[in-house]
């Protein structure tokens, strides 16, 4: 890219009225429409993934790699405008809002996320490195600094035309995958770089061993510990914990391949995954897949049950181990609703309770993460992807109407066949 292609990449942004200067609060607007290239099947796609194919086994060589994260508040005064940027559309007013924000006022207005995706990045450059890959890795999160938008005007400014994204989410869903897609084009439309810069994504990666080893290794010594702290091992109950989502939105998770299944793919994905964990770490020992931090009207069906309940309905055991399986690393909700409101609640049964750590800069986390982008950069055969469940690899490009929010509709997104 030469000198008058930066200016004029630079320029869009304030043509149309948008200066991302400094620190700020709010996130890009949101996008209006999607630059679909002539021909193409996929909006703001590279010739690798333009068609649409499910698995794309053309090799390509990527300018650079997006780690996409939700972002976090780091002190008390980003915690409201944070919670706004989460809820933005949905007209909640800040009262309700601050009956959120007293879990990031408890640990002074500080998510550990940010940190955490920090560490990954810098795990992940060096990652890169060491298998030969010389690709420049920017960051940019959803929800607060820094955001996706100024992620990209770097890196156009670099140079970058072509980006495989990753996104810090393994699952299948409107919140852990389509809305990662559409604000990676609000960031394209918010910035000026619709149609100048290409974004492909990893698949989803539930399936991926190397996701699953340290969850593996957590589970296996904490089912150990409880042993040693003398409860038997049939007393023992593993609870695979993720984030709650609407019915509605669940049903309509995993490109239509899970209809029969109740939880749709979002829950067909946790279950594969926590199958394998268990066979490999604990086998034959009790277990089942709760959710957490349900929010929304009561009115409205969330997934059950909620792993409060679930503590309080256990029969038979003396010991809980919690496995934060819907997380990469650690998030508020993981802090707040697991380590605090959870632990109180088996606590308060008596029971011995442990949290299994999340994936987080695990060697085998880091490396899942760079096979991903190696298989994409060689156009590696589906049927030589590491996968570990009976799923198998998911698909490289989203499948059409995949995660609609039913309440929402359909909004621009990239990286998947429209809608």
């Amino acid at each position: 890219m030469n000198s008058s292609d930066v200016s004029q990449a630079g320029s869009t942004p304030e043509a149309k009225g948008y200066r991302p200067t400094g620190r700020r609060e709010t996130k890009p607007p949101a996008a209006s429409t999607v630059y679909l290239e002539p021909g193409a099947l996929v909006p703001s796609a590279t010739s690798a993934t333009r068609m649409g194919l499910e698995h794309t086994t053309e090799p390509f060589s990527y300018d650079a790699i997006l780690l996409s994260g939700f972002g976090g508040p780091e002190g008390q005064d980003d915690v409201l405008p944070f919670l706004r940027n989460v809820t933005r559309g949905r007209g909640i007013p800040d009262e309700r809002l601050e009956e959120v924000a007293h879990h990031y006022r408890h640990f002074d207005g500080v998510s550990p996320i940010n940190d955490h995706n920090r560490g990954l990045l810098a795990a992940l450059r060096s990652a890169l490195a060491e298998v030969g890959l010389d690709l420049p890795v920017y960051w940019g999160n959803r929800n607060w600094a820094p955001y996706l938008d100024e992620a990209l005007e770097q890196a156009a400014a670099d140079g970058v035309r072509t980006i495989l994204a990753i996104p810090t989410s393994a699952y299948s869903s409107y919140s852990s995958c389509r809305q990662y897609r559409e604000d990676w084009a609000d960031a394209l439309e918010a910035t000026g770089l619709a149609g100048k810069l290409s974004i492909d994504k990893v698949r989803q990666f539930f399936s991926h061993p190397g996701f699953l080893q340290p969850f593996v290794e957590g589970v296996r010594a904490g089912v150990l510990e409880a042993i040693a702290a003398g409860n038997d091992a049939d007393a023992v109950e593993i609870m695979f914990a993720t984030h709650s989502i609407p019915t509605a939105d669940a049903e309509l998770s995993g490109a239509g391949l899970f209809t029969d299944t109740e939880g749709g793919g979002y829950a067909a994905q946790h279950l594969a995954a926590a199958t394998e964990i268990i066979a490999q770490a604990a086998p034959g020992t009790s277990w089942q897949l709760v959710y957490q931090s349900r929010s929304g009207p009561p009115s409205q069906p969330w997934l059950e049950p909620d792993i409060n309940d679930a503590i309080n309905e256990l029969e038979g055991r003396t010991a809980v181990v919690i496995v934060p399986l819907g997380f990469v690393s650690d998030h508020m909700e993981v802090m707040w609703d697991l380590d605090e409101e959870a632990t109180e609640t088996a606590t308060e049964r008596g029971l011995w309770v442990t949290r299994v750590p999340t994936p987080g800069v695990h060697p085998a986390f880091v490396g899942a993460l760079v096979d991903l982008v190696q298989e994409r950069i060689e156009g590696r055969p589906v049927e030589q992807r590491a996968s570990a469940t009976t799923i198998g690899a998911w698909f490289d490009v989203c499948r059409p109407g995949c995660c609609e929010n039913p309440r929402l509709g359909f909004k621009p997104a990239i990286a998947g066949l429209q809608p």
